[in-house]
């Protein structure tokens, strides 16, 4: 009689996936509660108030969410090559995590600019930030629990194969040419 192979997870990968969910959870958080902080601003006056929520604000990004964003994105990399999960899904989530990142920074050159002396972030900016935040969580979570098939042939054909990307490349920016020394 033949037994099935049982797939057993190793005690590191348990451990990473919990500090990548925990990383995650910080990350997400932290960037879903930024904007609500800096819509703050319009309404405070007093020096000291807004010096307050100038240190929750720094606080929140610098010592909360940003160290949960590079632990999110190592332990990440690392279950990355443990799981070998290289899928047509997995490609997207990256680009959506590359995304995410960017509006992380996004966040950061708003909190240089917003407690300037004439620093503002209007209720537009409030809407757009939050919800360019929502929906990059959102879409992230969707695709890692649902996994879709994804069939790249469909997207980009040919990519994948040798020198596919630089015939990508050539056909929508033309001849590219390196300079030699």
């Amino acid at each position: 009689m033949v037994e099935p192979q049982i797939e057993r997870t190793s005690a590191v990968t348990t451990f990473l996936k919990f500090v990548h969910l925990g990383a995650i959870a910080l990350w997400s958080g932290g960037l879903i509660a930024l904007p609500f902080l800096f819509w703050q601003r319009r309404a405070l006056e007093s020096d000291l108030d807004l010096e307050r929520l100038h240190r929750v604000t720094r606080l929140v990004y610098v010592e909360l969410t940003s160290p949960a964003a590079f632990v999110a994105i190592g332990s990440g990399t690392a279950l990355i090559f443990l799981q070998a999960t290289f899928a047509e899904w997995f490609s997207l989530k990256m680009v959506l995590v590359g995304i995410m990142s960017m509006l992380h920074v996004v966040a950061g050159l708003v909190l240089m600019q917003l407690f300037l002396p004439k620093g503002k972030f209007s209720w537009r900016s409030y809407v757009a930030l939050m919800s360019a935040y929502v929906v990059v969580i959102a879409a992230i979570l969707w695709i890692v629990l649902a996994k879709p098939q994804i069939d790249s042939n469909q997207i980009a054909a040919n990519l994948f194969e040798p020198g596919g990307l630089g015939r990508w490349v050539r056909h929508f920016f033309g001849e590219i040419r390196m300079p030699t020394p």
